[in-house]
């Protein structure tokens, strides 16, 4: 072999990409052996004539002075099973070292490093010479040296697979040969210029064994099949939930409406439905099962199985469900057709900023119809949801498996229902993107470093709750990116404040708890500002609504237990016992929720690790239940602002270690134990996994109950839409429909599509009915009291609802419908399978139709104060921003001049907090008299 075939070998699987000493092919190498003859036929290059072929090599010999002489250096080259061939270095002309020689010193300063051959049978190493190095040519790391290696010809015998030589100089069969370090059979292949040559058996890897080594088809499918089962799962199971609810009726498949039963809308799912939930959930844990973090299979995972739960009226029904919605949409008609708002038709008015982003955006977009975006916006709303929740998620110190199961819990007990078309479902995404951006880019993770007071049992207990491992993570941002997000926090909390009245509350909890544990690194600045707003939004800006209702404003502020009261007990009295379980199973997702959520808690604390921000997250909204009682609904509200901290704690449940690989554990971490017990950690994480997916199972199953149990009466049918639609036809100039209620009060909603359109010409009064649907009296003297234009509507939902809910009779709905036609008083002016509306054979003929009520109420008549509280709010925000802006760009530099801020805000938002007070005391007394 040639130094062409050096020049072939040196790019070979050794990796070394170092230049040769000479250019010229025909330069006399180093060492015993032949004469050098110059390339030309492959007889000549292969070396057939000569009984030991030379091969010249390019080696790297390393600087090792400095080093300790058992030093190791690392080849350029990959690693291999073969041993290594010993190279020589210094001076020119120095003999070769013994094999295994590695103490005598060369004079330049390096070292012949210790190597041993397996089989000196195949390799003849006596002697290896290096060149002598050129006058100017580096010393060092990279120098190249020329070695000759006897290769002895093939012997006869067939080509065998090529074993892997053992690590131990062990002897070995003189066939079949290994081969040199760093040539394998491709390399081997490539030695010459001209054809290949018959190089020997134990350099070129038969094609035969090549086969036998390669896995089949089928193997490489089942080696990967983590991989590529985990989205097909999902896809199978997607499609086969689509299929299961949108075909026709029949086995196994399809959904017939009428078989919905007290239990909702799980009584009429075929089993298909189920078996594909369980696919797509299935496969979720394969995916975390792998303990790699594959963020879009597992969004695209979660994001198919919210489209299960969270989309399953849309795809079963034609309209949209929840009675409330259509009346969101018709204040988006009236802001659209009046360009105002106005509380004195609904409080929600004095809260208009959804409501007039909603009227902006489909006005300009050309759309008319609400009714597809109604019946899409759940969804939407829980999928909008998912995208600040992950980013809070990436903030806590967990593991894969933690992180991704609290996302899945999120989407899998988020049965509230306030999703659909409404201001609180609008904020609610607006509150989650708040909490994300303060503990991304302002969070703060401060490790103790007081020393342990001495006395004083609850100081050592703050102390040593103080002194656990965070439970966040903290993240270093620019002044710039953090002034940024500073605007957009405060912008998300002005468009929370102008929507919604509960909400923006919430955000100030959790803004200033963060503050006040050091889990947020914003001063108390900011939740003075912020809790300005709120109080100037409510002194200023909904006097038409708390000026009449003060009482409502703050009537219920202390009264925890009367309020609990209004939003479970009475919830579950008097009901249906099928619709009973349904209340029951949402009080036992609540309480399971707590439960994991508890048990989370208490298996972190055993680790010594202190999840401040999710405990933050699930205990504020608990306070809101000492305000009021919302309509009954406060209990929901506290639930959904729970959710986000309880379920990051709940995950903790099953995976409550601290991920692998950070500072605080090299390892997953192991509760904190007197006795040293340690279970199998694979099986631990095998059984967590395990429970944890039967939890979500459950879990799945129990959602369907919970949030579709009212299906019965919160569906809408196309009948009752057509019904309504009936009465804004005649509702010129004015108009009044009548709505069943088993009893009269403020609080009764109708289960009707009520206010779609014309909302300020239509008022809506209860009209009361008896369990014995022949009793008209009370109907009859309702529309003798009311002008002309108004109308009874009796509908399919109103009477589920009061068969469910009030124990009215299972046929009370066709026997009432049948009175009404029977009675001499009244005439039907509309009629279909779902809906009817009545009204009064005649009027007397005196009877006129009154005007629409006015849009405007009191007003703001003021107060002596008003001017000065509106110059000292001004001053109060900006002396408050630009506090938080110098104190953004450092603490050193800026101490003094927010100092100075400081003498200015005080007093400014003194005397603003004041004007507020002394504005409820004045306009808010004088309305009463």
């Amino acid at each position: 072999m040639t130094t062409e075939a050096a020049g072939a070998a040196e790019v070979g699987e050794t990796g070394s990409t170092h230049p040769s000493p000479s250019e010229d092919p025909t330069e006399t190498h180093a060492g015993p052996g032949p004469e050098k003859r110059p390339s030309g036929t492959p007889s000549e290059a292969s070396g057939d004539d000569d009984p030991a072929a030379t091969a010249v090599f390019r080696i790297p010999i390393r600087e090792v002075a400095g080093e300790p002489e058992d030093a190791v250096p690392k080849t350029d080259g990959p690693k291999t099973d073969t041993p290594p061939v010993p190279s020589s270095a210094g001076a020119s002309g120095a003999d070769a070292l013994p094999v295994g020689d590695a103490d005598a010193p060369e004079a330049d300063g390096t070292s012949i490093l210790n190597f041993s051959i397996v089989d000196t049978s195949v390799i003849d190493v006596s002697e290896i010479t290096a060149p002598e190095r050129e006058s100017g040519e580096p010393d060092g790391d990279g120098a190249d040296s020329t070695v000759n290696l006897r290769l002895p010809p093939a012997p006869p015998s067939p080509p065998l697979p090529i074993p892997v030589p053992p690590v131990t100089p062990t002897p070995v069969p003189p066939a079949p040969a290994p081969r040199a370090r760093g040539l394998s059979a491709d390399a081997t292949s490539r030695t010459t210029a001209g054809p290949p040559p018959a190089a020997p058996a134990a350099v070129h890897a038969p094609a035969a064994a090549t086969s036998e080594e390669r896995p089949s088809w089928a193997e490489r499918l089942t080696r990967t099949a983590g991989t590529w089962l985990p989205p097909l799962l999902t896809v199978e199971g997607l499609v086969m939930y689509v299929l299961a609810l949108r075909v026709a009726p029949g086995p196994l498949r399809g959904v017939d409406l009428t078989h919905v039963d007290g239990l909702g809308l799980i009584s009429a799912l075929p089993s298909t439905a189920f078996i594909a939930i369980l696919l797509m959930i299935t496969a979720f844990f394969v995916t975390i099962a792998q303990n790699t973090d594959r963020k879009f299979l597992l969004l695209f995972q979660i994001a198919a199985i919210t489209f299960a739960l969270h989309g399953a009226a849309a795809l079963i029904e034609d309209t949209p469900r929840f009675h409330t919605a259509y009346v969101h949409a018709g204040f988006v008609e009236f802001i659209n057709r009046t360009g105002t708002s106005s509380p004195v038709l609904d409080a929600r008015f004095a809260w208009p900023g959804f409501f007039a982003l909603l009227a902006f955006v489909t006005k300009a977009a050309g759309v008319t119809d609400l009714t597809t975006i109604m019946r899409w916006t759940p969804l939407l709303s829980n999928l909008l949801y998912l995208l600040p929740f992950v980013l809070i998620l990436r903030q806590v110190v967990a593991t894969t498996r933690a992180r991704w199961f609290a996302a899945l819990l999120f989407v899998i007990v988020q049965w509230i229902g306030q999703d659909y078309l409404s201001s609180q479902g609008f904020t609610y995404a607006i509150y989650l993107a708040f909490v994300a951006i303060v503990l991304r880019w302002f969070g703060k993770v401060e490790p103790r470093e007081k020393p342990m007071p001495a006395k004083g049992r609850i100081r050592r207990l703050l102390a040593r709750l103080d002194g656990l491992t965070p439970g966040e993570l903290a993240h270093s941002t620019g002044v710039y990116d953090r002034s940024i997000m500073l605007i957009v926090l405060i912008g998300l909390f002005g468009t929370a404040t102008a929507s919604h009245q509960i909400t923006p509350f919430m955000m100030l909890g959790v803004l200033t708890g963060l503050i006040l544990l050091r889990r947020s690194s914003l001063s108390g600045a900011l939740p003075f500002f912020l809790g300005l707003m709120v109080l100037a939004w409510i002194s200023y800006q909904t006097v038409t609504f708390w000026s009449g209702h003060i009482d409502q404003l703050f009537g219920g502020l202390g009264r925890i237990l009367e309020n609990l009261q209004r939003n479970t007990g009475d919830r579950i009295e008097g009901s249906d016992p099928r619709h009973a379980f349904v209340l029951m199973a949402r009080l036992g997702i609540c309480a399971l929720i707590l439960l994991l959520a508890a048990t989370g808690l208490l298996r972190r604390l055993r680790r010594g690790v202190g999840d401040r921000a999710a405990l933050l997250l699930l205990c504020i909204p608990v306070l809101a239940l000492g305000l009021q009682s919302y309509g009954g609904e406060i209990g929901l509200r506290i639930y959904l602002f729970a959710l986000p901290g309880a379920c990051i704690l709940a995950a903790y449940a099953f995976f409550p270690n601290l991920p692998a690989g950070t500072a605080e554990a090299p390892e997953e971490t192991v509760p904190i134990r007197r006795r040293n017990i340690r279970f199998n950690p694979e099986l631990t994480r095998r059984l967590s996994l395990l429970l944890a997916a039967g939890c979500a199972l459950v879990l799945s199953m129990a959602f369907l109950v919970a949030r579709y149990g009212n299906e019965q009466f919160e569906r809408v049918s196309k009948d009752e839409v057509r019904a309504m639609h009936y009465v804004y036809k005649h509702d010129e100039p004015s108009g009044r429909v009548l709505y069943l209620v088993p009893m009269i009060g403020p609080e009764v909603t109708p289960t009707i599509p009520w206010g779609e359109r014309d909302f300020d010409k239509i008022s809506y009064q209860q009209v009361l009915v008896d369990k014995n649907p022949a009793q008209l009296s009370s109907v009859i003297d309702k529309f003798r009291v009311l002008p002309p234009n108004t109308y009874l509507v009796a509908s399919r939902g109103q009477a589920a609802y009061l068969q469910l809910n009030h124990g009215f009779p299972d046929d009370w709905a066709s026997r009432f419908r049948a009175a009404l036609d029977a009675s001499p008083e009244l005439k039907r002016v509309f009629n279909s399978a779902d809906a009817a509306v009545y009204t009064l054979k005649s009027y007397p003929k005196d009877a006129e139709i009154p005007q629409p009520q006015p849009l405007t109420g009191f007003g703001d008549r003021g107060s002596p104060l008003t001017p000065i509280g509106l110059g000292a709010l001004g001053v109060t925000w900006i002396a408050l921003f630009a506090y938080e802006m110098y104190r953004l760009r450092g603490l050193d530099r800026t101490a003094r001049t927010r100092r100075r801020i400081l003498f200015v805000a005080v007093p400014a938002f003194a005397l603003a907090v004041a004007v507020v007070i002394e504005r409820f005391v004045v306009i808010g007394f004088s309305q009463l008299q």
